[in-house]
C-alpha cells in the first residue's frame, strides 16, 4: 500500500451499474497465454503495485535475502501466471546497490513458485526517487523542517512521501534489451516549472515552492528495444490524491504528475518547459511510440482525483486505446460482494484494479497501461481471479490482503 494508498478518498454519489455487457470480460478470467504462444512481434506490457515496501531501511533486502518471504514469493507467482514481457513494479524499495533487486530476480522470480514457471528479465532498470528524500524545507506547516529519518512528520516534509530515503520505488524488469543510456529520467523537475500548474495558491510559502519537485517517486522514460524498434516505456506513480485538507495539495500535485506525461507526448511546443535530470528540455519526439503505465491513484470517474486527471491521458490524442479496458471478473465480484461505496460507483467495476476500503473510496481503477499511435492494441487483463479459483489465495478478499491491494494489469501490444 502507498502509505494509506487504501483510502483514496470521498466518493460522490452515483447510480449503480448495469449489468457488464459479456465483451467486457471476454478472456479476462482466464490466464494469459505465455510468451511462447505470442505472435513474435507481441509484446505484453504490464503494471503492478506489489506492496514490496518496508517501514525501515534495508528490512526489504532483509526479507529477500531469503527465498520463503511469503508475500515475495506471491508476488513473484502472480508475475509468473501473467508472464508479461515488460513490467513495471511499483512500491519496490530502492537501495543504490540494487540489492533488493537482484535477490528479487534470482531468488524469486527465477524460480518457480507452486508449480508457476520460473520467469527470467534479463534486462532491468532502478534509480533514486523522491520519497523519503529530506527537502529541507516545512512541506506542511507543522514542526518546523523535520530532517530525521523514520516518522510521519520526515515522511510529510520529504520531496515524496516516505520514512526514509528510496521507500515505495520503482522497479522496471524486461525480456528485451533497455537502452540505458538514453533512459530520461526527472526526479527533479520543480512543479513551480510546469507552466498553468495546479499548485496550491497561498498554501506553500516562498522557501517550500522553490526547492518542491513535482514527482513524488519519479517520472521515468524507458526506452525497450524490441528488435530494430523502439518503445518508450513512460512509468510513474503519483501521489494519492487525499491525506491533505481543503487545499487538496495531493490531489493537484497528483493531476500535475499526470499532467507531465499528457505534455511528453503531447509534441514539441507542448512539452518544451520539461527538463531531465541530465539538463535535456523537452517532451518525446513526435512520432516516437510509447506505452504509459503506472500506479497513477486516479480512477477516471471515481475516487478523489482532481478535475478526472487520468483523463488527460486516457482522452489524449496521441494514444491508441484497446476496444475494451483491461477487465477481470474478480472485479466485479468483488464489488457485488463488499457492498458499501462500491454499490455507487460511477466506473465499471470489471475494470477495478485495486481493493480499497469498502467505506470509502471502494474499489477503484488505478493502474493503467496506456499505449501510443503506431502500437496495435491486443488482448488484456487485470490479475483478480474469482473465489473459485485456485488462484484466489494470491489476491484475498480485502480484509486478508496475501500479496497487495492492487492487482496486476497488463496489455498485449502488436508491432507493425
Amino acid at each position: 500500500m502507498d502509505h494509506q494508498d487504501h483510502h483514496l478518498g470521498t466518493l460522490p454519489r452515483r447510480t449503480a451499474l448495469a449489468a457488464l455487457a459479456g465483451a467486457a470480460l471476454a478472456g479476462a478470467t482466464a490466464l494469459p497465454a505465455s510468451a511462447t504462444g505470442r505472435p513474435s512481434r507481441t509484446v505484453r506490457f504490464a503494471t503492478f503495485n506489489a506492496s514490496l515496501n518496508r517501514s525501515t531501511q534495508g528490512a526489504l533486502i532483509t526479507d529477500l535475502s531469503t527465498p520463503d518471504n511469503a508475500q515475495a514469493r506471491n508476488v513473484a507467482e502472480t508475475i509468473q501466471r501473467v508472464d508479461p514481457d515488460v513490467l513495471l513494479v511499483n512500491e519496490f524499495d530502492y537501495d543504490d546497490r540494487g540489492t533488493a533487486a537482484g535477490l528479487f530476480l534470482r531468488d524469486y522470480l527465477a524460480v518457480g513458485q507452486n508449480g508457476a514457471k520460473p520467469i527470467r528479465f534479463p534486462y532491468h532498470f532502478t534509480g533514486p526517487v523522491n520519497t523519503g528524500v529530506a527537502s529541507g524545507v516545512d512541506l506542511d506547516g507543522k514542526n518546523g523542517a523535520v530532517t530525521t529519518p523514520g516518522s510521519d512528520a520526515y515522511g510529510q516534509d520529504a520531496f515524496g512521501y516516505g520514512w526514509f530515503p528510496g521507500q515505495y520505488g520503482m522497479l522496471v524488469l524486461s525480456k528485451f534489451p533497455i537502452d540505458t543510456r538514453a533512459v530520461r529520467t526527472f526526479q527533479h523537475f520543480l512543479w513551480k516549472d510546469m507552466p498553468d500548474h495546479v499548485m496550491p495558491e497561498g498554501y506553500y510559502g516562498d522557501a517550500a515552492r522553490s526547492v518542491l519537485r513535482l514527482s513524488s517517486k519519479s517520472h521515468w522514460d524507458v526506452p525497450v528495444r524490441v528488435g530494430h524498434e523502439t518503445v518508450h516505456f513512460l512509468v510513474s506513480h503519483p501521489t494519492p490524491p487525499t491525506f491533505d485538507g481543503p487545499e487538496d495539495r495531493n490531489g493537484r500535485r497528483n493531476h500535475d504528475e499526470i499532467r507531465l506525461w499528457a505534455d511528453y507526448i503531447g509534441g514539441r511546443r507542448r512539452g518544451a518547459y520539461l527538463y531531465d535530470d541530465k539538463g535535456r528540455r523537452g517532451g518525446l519526439r513526435p512520432g516516437a511510440r510509447f506505452v504509459i503505465a503506472g500506479d497513477l491513484n486516479a480512477d477516471p470517474y471515481d475516487g478523489d482525483s482532481y478535475d478526472h486527471a487520468v483523463r488527460l491521458l486516457l482522452d489524449h490524442p496521441a494514444v491508441r486505446l484497446p476496444a475494451t479496458p483491461p477487465a477481470s471478473a474478480g472485479g466485479v465480484e468483488a464489488a457485488r460482494l463488499q457492498g458499501g461505496a462500491n454499490a455507487s460507483h460511477q466506473g465499471n467495476p470489471a475494470y477495478d484494479t485495486s481493493d480499497f476500503g469498502d467505506s470509502a473510496p471502494g474499489n477503484l481503477r488505478v493502474d493503467h497501461v496506456i499505449p501510443s499511435k503506431g502500437l496495435v492494441p491486443g488482448a488484456n487483463g487485470v490479475f483478480w481471479p474469482t473465489s473459485d479459483d485456485p488462484l484466489y489465495r494470491l489476491v484475498g478478499n480485502g480484509t486478508t490482503v496475501p500479496t497487495s491491494d492492487h492487482r496486476l494489469v497488463w496489455q498485449d501490444i502488436h508491432l507493425r
